[in-house]
C-alpha cells in the first residue's frame, strides 16, 4: 500500500499501519501548484476545496511531512507565508488561493495566528540537518517577532488578540481579552527563536528570546494560573481570570510553563472524566462547562486532531510518555473507527471527532463541516503520533541520534526512513534467543533504547550495515 519511497512502519495492529500508509495516499490528492496570480510554491498542501491558506495549518504540516523521505516538500507550505511577508515584519494568517492577497476579517482586522514558525523549523531543523535555511529565514522571523510585539503587546507585558486569532472558533471565551493560547504560543515562539539562536551560535539572538520568553512565563505564571481549579486561564480587560476551562491551557505544557507540582495539577485534568479525560482525547471545552455538547458543535466539545496532538507534545516535555502513547492509541482508535464504519455507509476520516462516541462531531448551521479526508490535520494522528508517540521513535539528524522510547516491548519498529542520505531500519522482535532488536544503516549513528517498563535504558554507536542487540543483554 505505502507508495514506493515512503517509510514503512510495523505494528502488531495491522489497521494502525493502514490508516498511516492510506495517510499517504491521501496526501497526494493535496498537493497543490502554485499559479502567477497567487506567488505560492511550485508544490504545496492544501486541501484541494480550500479558498485561502493557513498559518496554522501549514506550521504543524511540517510535522508529518518531515516524514517523507523528501518526497513531499517540508518546507514549502511555510516558505509561502514568507514571500508574503510585508514590510513591517508582518505575516498575515490566511491568503486567498485565487490571487495571494491576504485575507482580513473583521473579527481579525491584523490576520494574526498562533505564531508557531520557530516551533515548526526547529522541528526541520531536527529532521533535515539544513542550518543554512535557519541562517536564511532568521531575519524574516526577528521581523515577524517585532511586528507581533508591536501590535499585540500593551503595557501589561501581554498579548491581546482577538479570539478568532486562536483557532478556536465558537469556544466559548467571551470576555477574554488576553487569550492564554496566544500568549504561550509567543512564549513557544521565543523559546525556539533562543534555540535557534543557539543552533547558529548567536548569542546575542539566543539570549535576546530567551529574556522575552521568561518575561512571558512569569506572566502567564503570575496572572494567568489558578490554584483552587489547577489550570491557566485567559484574562478579561482588567486581568481577571475567565473561568472557562478550554484545551487552551495546555499550551502550557508544551511551553515548559508550569513547575512540576503545576504540571501534576494540569495533567490530572487529562486523565479526569469530568473535564479532559472523557474517551477520545481531547475535548477542546472541558467536560463539566455548562456549554459543553457530547456533539461537539465546533470548539464546545469536538475533539480536533491538531488540539491533541499539540497536548500529547507537551506531556512529552514532562516525560508522561505512557499518558502520551496510550492517549495517541486512543485518539487513533476514533479514527479508526469512522474509518471502519460498521452497517452502511463509507467510512472516512475527518477534520473533527465526537468526545464519547464514534463518529465526526457535528457544528449547527456550519456548512461543509467536518471536511472529510482533511489529510493537512489529521495525518498528525496517523503519521506522527504514530512514529513518535505508538511506535516511539524520536529522531535528530543533526545530533546524529534516534531514541526508541518503549513503554513496553513489543512487535514493531520503522523500515527505510531517511535520515538526509542514510535509510535506516529499526524492528523489534522475539526470536528464539528472546527480544532482539534488528538494525540497519548506510552510516554510523547513535541509537538509545529505553524501556519503560523494564527499567532499561542504554545508548549504542550503530554502525552502518545489519546489526542486532539483544534486550536480556542490556
Amino acid at each position: 500500500m505505502v507508495k514506493k519511497g515512503f517509510p514503512s512502519v510495523h505494528f502488531y495492529d495491522q489497521d494502525f499501519v493502514d490508516i498511516y500508509e492510506k495517510s499517504w495516499v491521501w496526501m497526494s490528492d493535496s498537493w497543490l501548484t502554485g499559479t502567477a496570480e497567487n506567488g505560492f510554491q511550485e508544490r504545496y498542501l492544501n486541501y484541494p476545496e480550500n479558498d485561502t491558506i493557513n498559518q496554522f495549518e501549514a506550521c504543524f504540516s511540517t510535522f508529518f511531512l518531515v516524514y517523507s523521505n523528501n518526497i513531499f516538500s517540508a518546507k514549502a507550505n511555510l516558505d509561502n507565508f514568507y514571500s508574503k511577508q510585508e514590510e513591517n515584519g508582518a505575516i498575515r494568517g490566511l491568503y486567498s488561493v485565487a490571487d495571494g492577497s491576504p485575507v482580513l476579517t473583521p473579527d481579525n482586522p491584523e490576520g494574526v495566528m498562533p505564531p508557531l514558525f520557530s516551533y515548526a523549523e526547529y522541528n526541520l531543523f531536527h529532521k533535515n540537518g539544513n542550518k543554512k535555511r535557519l541562517k536564511e529565514i532568521m531575519p524574516i522571523l526577528e521581523d515577524y517577532f517585532s511586528w507581533l510585539e508591536e501590535t499585540f503587546k500593551d503595557e501589561s507585558g501581554l498579548y491581546h488578540v482577538p479570539l478568532a486569532a486562536t483557532m478556536m472558533g465558537n469556544s466559548p471565551r467571551e470576555g477574554t481579552y488576553y487569550p492564554v493560547d496566544f500568549n504561550t504560543q509567543q512564549a513557544i515562539n521565543a523559546l525556539y527563536m533562543s534555540a535557534i539562536g543557539d543552533i547558529l551560535n548567536n548569542k546575542d539572538i539566543s539570549f535576546k528570546y530567551k529574556r522575552h520568553y521568561f518575561s512571558l512565563k512569569t506572566r502567564i505564571n503570575s496572572k494567568m494560573w489558578n490554584d483552587e481549579d489547577s489550570i491557566y486561564y485567559d484574562l478579561d480587560r482588567d486581568e481577571n481570570h475567565v473561568r472557562a476551562k478550554t484545551i487552551a491551557a495546555f499550551w502550557t505544557l508544551l511551553a515548559e510553563i508550569p513547575n512540576e507540582d503545576r504540571a501534576i495539577g494540569l495533567i490530572s485534568h487529562l486523565k479526569n472524566p469530568a473535564t479532559f479525560g472523557v474517551e477520545n482525547p481531547f475535548p477542546t471545552l472541558s467536560a463539566d462547562h455548562p456549554d459543553f455538547q457530547e456533539s461537539g458543535e465546533g470548539f464546545k466539545g469536538s475533539v480536533y486532531t491538531p488540539f491533541t496532538f499539540m497536548v500529547i507534545k507537551g506531556l512529552e516535555k514532562y516525560a508522561r510518555y505512557e499518558l502520551a502513547r496510550e492517549c495517541s492509541i486512543r485518539h487513533l482508535y476514533y479514527m479508526l473507527d469512522t474509518l471502519h464504519m460498521e452497517g452502511e455507509g463509507e467510512g472516512d476520516i475527518y477534520e473533527a471527532y465526537l468526545p464519547y462516541k464514534e463518529g465526526p462531531a457535528v457544528w449547527s448551521g456550519k456548512d461543509n463541516f467536518p471536511r472529510r479526508k482533511y489529510i493537512v490535520n489529521t495525518a498528525l494522528a496517523s503519521i506522527t503520533l504514530m512514529i513518535e508517540n505508538v511506535l516511539g521513535l524520536y529522531i535528530s539528524l543533526p545530533r546524529k541520534t534516534v531514541d526508541w522510547i518503549m513503554p513496553t516491548l513489543e512487535i514493531m519498529g520503522i523500515e527505510d526512513l531517511s535520515l538526509k542520505r542514510n535509510m535506516i531500519t529499526i524492528l523489534s522482535n522475539k526470536s528464539a534467543r528472546g527480544w532482539e532488536v534488528r538494525l540497519e544503516s548506510e552510516k554510523l549513528y547513535y541509537f538509545t533504547i529505553n524501556i519503560l517498563d523494564e527499567d532499561k535504558k542504554k545508548t549504542l554507536p550503530i554502525p552502518s550495515g545489519k546489526c542486532s542487540m539483544l534486550i536480556d543483554k542490556l
